[in-house]
């Protein structure tokens, strides 16, 4: 019985390894990624320059925060290494809405000004913390999240890291008032009404070129 009951703890644990293992980027075989194609590699390969520009990002009007990334799309240099991350530019007031990243943890280094941040874990519990210049805030991988700047008069810029090459974002509003979702499965799971769902859809339906 000793035996057998050793056996399945170790048949679960390497189940429990495996599921770990599929669940993060997959580990390359080579020193680094060039994808297909003809591709030069030399230092220009690893190197980002799309943050240059940020200081020249116009805020005035938006209320949500603009995020720009050095991930795999933009950033193919980082293809098959694990790490990617961002810049969060928020005005005045401004939002990033609550929103998930399935494949990796987010580490938020505020630069300056002063966020609200928080996640919600799986048993329904929101944890929040202020954040002001120089403080790190971690958010669990696939959990939901958010940040707010807590000022109508400022803006706020943080830098984020995340474990994958390409964490993927699904922005809850977006993802359901934008993608096509029923209304009658967003009238009966929010209980509500027809022309509340239908109020929200409008809301964030993509304006026309």
């Amino acid at each position: 019985m000793e035996i057998n009951g050793a056996w399945m703890i170790m048949v679960s644990a390497l189940g429990m390894v495996l599921t770990v293992t599929k669940a993060a980027d997959p580990d390359i075989l080579t020193d680094f990624v060039t994808g297909s194609g003809s591709v030069i590699v030399d230092e220009n390969f690893f190197t980002f320059r799309g943050f240059r520009e940020i200081g020249n990002n116009n805020l005035t009007g938006q209320a949500t925060a603009k995020v720009t990334k050095a991930a795999m799309a933009e950033f193919p240099g980082v293809t098959g290494l694990g790490v990617s991350m961002a810049v969060l530019q928020f005005p005045a007031g401004g939002v990033n809405p609550p929103h998930t990243h399935p494949r990796a943890s987010e580490l938020l280094l505020v630069l300056y000004g002063t966020l609200e941040v928080g996640f919600v874990d799986t048993t329904g519990k929101l944890f929040t913390q202020t954040l002001e210049g120089g403080d790190v805030f971690v958010f669990p991988k696939g959990l939901l999240h958010f940040q707010l700047n807590k000022f109508d008069n400022d803006e706020a810029i943080a830098i984020s890291g995340f474990g994958s090459a390409n964490a993927g974002t699904v922005s809850v509003p977006t993802a359901l008032f934008a993608s096509g979702i029923s209304d009658d499965v967003l009238v009966k799971s929010f209980k509500t009404d027809a022309h509340t769902i239908d109020t929200l859809k409008q809301a964030f339906k993509p304006s026309k070129p």
